[in-house]
């Protein structure tokens, strides 16, 4: 591969525009002096460069490896172990250990997904190559790479996405990478990270990380491909290998954008996107070893597919919203959590939900139709005022209950003794009467949509104050 000249946007005695990879690189080129590229191992064990791992890895705490040593028991051994430990890394010696298998759950309960859990030691050491390596690659990712990155996230790729799609742009192809992270080819990712990494004991320690086994019970199998997820490594090698895939679509002129091995391209109709699909999945193939899942890939309008939890409208404008898939998943939660509640306290069960209802709407705060929160809303009222039925068991129970919290007599008994499930009653009037809003919010209901609305409004606010100090 060819060096490119001093500046290379003097072309001909002139001066071009910069692109947009030199206008990300330029930050990152204004700052202090970055470390030699033959001598990044030093950096990584640099003193300060360890110390802010140390309290990365303490803050993300996490489960303990194969050796059984939790993040508690981290610094007492470093205490006594550091300094053999260093000499191995310098001079070569040291061999990571292998990684634990963990099995999780995949979303809408479409088989398991296998994370690979470094020992805490390899999770330290980890992390310092990684704060080394992030500045080094990342100012040079393409702007539409949005997947584990300083200062972007989901909802740069949504909004992203429905941007390209208010410009006209109304077919997706929508890719996904079959088993990714299991597949990724070593000798391929290598040599990528070897163009801007020239320390040869750097390059043979990340190449044992790559190779170390993987203990599934009491056996070590061994590794020849794949970046297990669940190591600090692991995204950061994810985007530099498929920053290969951003620079072919650029070059090609599409519109996409790219969080981790999810990737949709924004095109004009259906036929060219099928061209699209069958020449990426060809260039996947040929040039990083990748497969394309079939079966999960397509080509369809956007308000037909997925993207991180949102889809989009079928207006001119598009509007994001909520995907039903997510919908589904959140009701899901709620469902497990109100069933554990049974026997318990009503205020008990709404203090359980309430991290998750407060978490799950600060996520999809960018959704622009708030009829679901609504929905939602009644949906999660009508769950907790069946547990209060269900508590009440005996039907004069329910009646004197009923006339204790304000419903007439006669239509109290009327009410307990109908016949009835839980759930019928849960959304008759008699218990919204006797279990009103206010009164489910006083318990410490947290309502969607006023809490959407809320976040909404800090918005606004930032973007007026960011636009006065602009002007």
């Amino acid at each position: 591969m060819a060096e490119r000249p001093e500046d290379s946007r003097r072309v001909a005695g002139g001066t071009r525009k910069r692109t947009e990879r030199e206008r990300q690189a330029s930050p990152a080129e204004k700052g202090k002096t970055r470390p030699k590229a033959e001598d990044l191992l030093e950096e990584v064990l640099r003193r300060e460069n360890l110390l802010q791992a140390l309290h990365r890895v303490r803050s993300n705490q996490g489960a303990p490896g194969v050796d059984g040593m939790t993040v508690e028991a981290l610094v007492p051994y470093l205490k006594e172990n550091w300094p053999s430990i260093r000499e191995q890394l310098r001079e070569g010696r040291y061999h990571p250990a292998p990684v634990r298998q963990a099995d999780i759950p995949k979303p809408e309960g479409k088989g398991r997904r296998s994370l690979g859990i470094p020992t805490v030691l390899d999770r330290l050491i980890q992390q310092a190559i990684l704060q080394v390596l992030s500045p080094i690659f990342d100012p040079h990712f393409s702007e539409s790479s949005y997947g584990f990155r300083p200062g972007r996230g989901c909802h740069g790729a949504v909004q992203r996405a429905q941007a390209h799609v208010a410009a006209g742009y109304r077919w997706v192809v929508d890719l996904d990478l079959e088993k990714f992270f299991d597949r990724v080819d070593h000798d391929t990712l290598m040599a990528r990270v070897a163009r801007r990494v020239k320390d040869k004991r750097l390059l043979r320690l990340l190449r044992r990380y790559l190779a170390a086994g993987m203990m599934s019970g009491e056996v070590v199998q061994a590794r020849g491909a794949g970046t297990p997820q669940g190591s600090p490594l692991s995204p950061l090698l994810s985007n530099i290998l498929l920053d290969d895939l951003d620079r072919e679509l650029e070059k090609r002129g599409h519109r996409f954008c790219r969080y981790a091995d999810d990737c949709n391209i924004y095109v004009r109709s259906k036929a060219a996107g099928e061209r699209v699909m069958k020449s990426i999945a060809r260039f996947l193939v040929q040039r990083l070893r990748l497969q394309v899942n079939r079966e999960k890939s397509a080509v369809a309008r956007p308000w037909e597919r997925t993207l991180l939890g949102y889809t989009l409208t079928w207006h001119t404008r598009p509007k994001l919203k909520v995907a039903p898939a997510a919908v589904q998943r959140a009701k899901a939660f709620i469902k497990e959590v109100i069933r554990r509640g049974r026997g318990r306290t009503l205020a008990k069960v709404i203090g359980d939900l309430t991290p998750f209802l407060r978490g799950w709407v600060a996520y999809f705060r960018l959704c622009q139709v708030k009829g679901l929160f609504e929905e939602l809303d009644q949906w999660i009222r009508r769950k907790l005022r069946c547990i209060l039925w269900r508590q009440w068991k005996r039907p004069r129970t329910r009646a004197m209950k009923l006339i204790e919290r304000g419903v007439e007599r006669q239509r109290a008994f009327a009410s307990a003794f109908n016949g009835r499930g839980p759930w019928w009653n849960a959304g008759a009037a008699h218990l919204h009467a006797a279990l009103p809003v206010p009164w489910l919010h006083q318990q410490g209901l947290l309502s969607l949509l006023a809490e959407h609305q809320r976040l909404l409004g800090l918005a606004r606010t930032a973007v007026c104050r960011t636009a006065r100090t602009v002007v």
